[in-house]
């Protein structure tokens, strides 16, 4: 692997947006079962339409040119789909010959992506999310790293309970955002972050750490929608919200 350090060029291509992405759809889902039976979780219908289709909308709608999915859990369910629609940008599959894990998955997809000496996007295959991606890219260039990921703040549809300095309760549902921030499941890979990936294995244990400890991973602030859609509830959840058409989805 190669040597990091924090003063590494980010690679700044000189372009607004980043034309190529890789989204991990090889998990299994197992949280969102039953409706993971018999297609993958992104194959999940948000209002209707899948949750890949939510993602590549947004991303062509981002200047995103080619997308390559990396499948593996009922892949000929999402390779049947691309097929018989018509998709607003080029979409490409891999698959996992056999569980690679997310850092894997990633890999193995980016080796397909056309322009190898450029930026890419990765996403997870079960977010849902419409905020800026040329912000985040001109974010990315302006700190000249290797790697940059959407920092959100957790959803609580459910609400939570607000009290006073004395402990006693004044509210009790908050739609005010929590302070802290998440790992967003979107992230922005100098083409060199290929290399530090792992054949097999979690890139979050592998390649983050090591991008930290380096000074290279960059975070965006998101403060647009977003929706992690791990389980029935969280379907539930959102499916709710668009459904009321509140403004923060």
């Amino acid at each position: 692997m190669s040597q990091l350090s924090d003063d590494v060029d980010g690679g700044d291509t000189g372009r607004g947006a980043v034309r190529q992405a890789v989204i991990l759809a090889g998990g299994f889902g197992s949280r969102l079962c039953p409706l993971t039976r018999t297609r993958p979780k992104t194959m999940v219908e948000v209002h209707g339409t899948p949750i890949l289709r939510h993602q590549l909308d947004w991303l062509a709608e981002s200047g995103v040119e080619q997308v390559v999915v990396s499948t593996g859990h009922l892949a000929p369910v999402i390779g049947d789909y691309l097929a018989s629609h018509q998709m607003p940008l080029r979409t490409d599959v891999v698959v996992e010959e056999r569980p690679l894990g997310r850092g894997g998955g990633l890999k193995l997809a980016s080796a397909a992506l056309d322009r190898l000496d450029e930026p890419w996007l990765a996403v997870y295959g079960d977010i849902w999310t419409r905020f800026s991606l040329a912000g985040m890219f001109a974010h990315h260039r302006s700190h000249a790293a290797l790697a940059t990921v959407a920092l959100p703040r957790p959803w609580l549809p459910r609400g939570s309970v607000d009290c006073d300095e004395r402990g006693r309760v004044t509210t009790l549902v908050s739609r005010m955002p929590p302070p802290l921030r998440v790992n967003g499941g979107v992230y922005i890979f100098d083409p060199r972050v290929v290399e530090l990936l792992p054949d097999e294995g979690d890139h979050e244990e592998a390649t983050l750490p090591r991008l930290i400890q380096a000074r290279q991973l960059i975070g965006y602030p998101v403060d647009g929608p977003w929706r992690a859609i791990n389980t029935p509830r969280d379907l539930d959840d959102i499916e709710r919200e668009l459904a009321s058409g509140t403004d923060d989805v």
